[in-house]
């Protein structure tokens, strides 16, 4: 959810690069609860991915965030439908515009919870930016941190 947080903390800090990682963008105003998600269809999207790559279109923790340690596992989902999970996901993205800022956008090649072509959709749709892309899935720090940080 960095895609809401990063923008307004560009407005309090000093950025010279903003970095976002299979990154929800949001409009400005919009919640990362259900406005983000039924404004981008990012539901259909991975479903229509999941269709033509093979591979099963249920939510499925495990395979959509197959490098995620298993350590973190319970937390998270003892985190989803929480009162802190609830407050996070209803809070708007508090900016009048996108900082003018210089920004990435990095998506991994083989994520399966935002896929690839969802984010350049998204991001040349909000941002008016292309994609840059990395190996990994949608947790890209945690499968190829080395290609990750090099790019």
């Amino acid at each position: 959810m960095g895609g809401f947080t990063a923008p307004m903390v560009c407005a309090h800090v000093p950025v010279s690069l903003l970095v976002l990682v299979n990154a929800m963008i949001p409009r400005p105003g919009e919640t990362p609860g259900r406005a983000w998600w039924g404004n981008t269809g990012s539901e259909e999207a991975r479903v229509a991915a999941a269709r033509d790559g093979g591979y099963p279109a249920e939510f499925d923790l495990e395979y959509l965030f197959p490098a995620r340690p298993a350590r973190r596992g319970p937390r998270l989902r003892a985190g989803l439908g929480s009162p802190e999970a609830d407050i996070a996901f209803g809070q708007p993205c508090a900016i009048d515009r996108w900082p003018d800022v210089p920004t990435r956008v990095i998506a991994g090649r083989d994520d399966r919870f935002f896929p690839l072509e969802f984010q350049r959709r998204l991001a040349k749709d909000r941002l008016g930016l292309d994609v840059d892309v990395v190996p990994g899935g949608h947790l890209a720090a945690l499968s190829p941190p080395a290609e990750l940080a090099g790019s």
